[in-house]
């Protein structure tokens, strides 16, 4: 009897805080049938960042498992969720809950690492498809402006500096985890800005993004500012000396 190959584990990790209107789209999107087909067994884990909505409800009855951050910030969220991947993973997607981005596009995501064409993938609004009314005309412009200080300044082939859609290898995220310290939207910046002063690679690829479903947390301006400040912090940091 022929043994089949063992897949590769793909986790998928998506933060969310009252979601319940997006939730159900973004799960039902993730194409676990090309991504079988191609080999890989994907889990998907939804963190509860302390919703007082249906967005865990609805979670559990698709199949996603759900583990709760009660302390509310979506980089709070997104590390309790990163430090419950299966072990045995090969890449994690991150994805936020708000059906703005595809999970329909994953595979897009994924191809650049199973070819070790860099470490880590950044979904690229900038350069990809945005629904007309997706994308605020201040918000444009202001991640245009950080992008434009990151690839100058950090050197990073990227072209979404903000961008919620990233997927990177299983050892990258081991060797990171420990240096995201991020509790809220500053959590982006931090974990590209952390990776090229780890001597990661990282690249765009160019991706859809659509109007979100439900109320949007980010407070342009409060969060701007906090997003300024961690870009300026981690131009001078170093990882600790082991």
């Amino acid at each position: 009897m022929i043994q089949e190959p063992l897949k590769k584990i793909i986790t998928v990790v998506i933060p969310c805080h009252n979601e319940e209107d997006g939730i159900e789209h973004v799960l039902k999107h993730i194409p676990y049938g090309n991504l079988t087909r191609f080999g890989y067994k994907t889990e998907v884990i939804v963190v509860d960042n302390n919703s007082t909505d249906k967005t865990a409800e609805i979670a559990k009855s698709l199949g996603a498992r759900v583990i709760e951050e009660k302390r509310k910030g979506k980089g709070l969220a997104l590390k309790t969720g990163l430090k419950a991947i299966n072990p045995l993973s090969s890449y994690i997607v991150i994805i936020d809950g708000d059906d703005t981005y595809k999970g329909t596009e994953m595979m897009r995501m994924i191809e650049p690492l199973e070819q070790d064409f860099c470490d880590i993938v950044v979904g690229s609004r900038l350069s990809g498809r945005i629904h007309d009314s997706a994308f605020s005309g201040h918000h444009r412009v202001a991640n245009w402006a950080f992008t434009f200080l990151v690839r100058h300044f950090y050197k990073a082939n990227i072209t979404d500096t903000l961008s919620g859609y990233i997927s990177l290898k299983k050892e990258v995220l081991e060797n990171m985890l420990e240096h995201l310290t991020a509790h809220d939207f500053r959590i982006e910046m931090e974990l590209i800005t952390k990776a090229k002063r780890l001597g990661y690679y990282l690249t765009s690829v160019p991706i859809s993004y659509g109007k979100r479903k439900g109320h949007s947390k980010l407070e342009s301006y409060y969060d701007g500012i906090r997003i300024l400040h961690t870009f300026l912090k981690n131009f001078w940091w170093k990882p600790p000396a082991k």
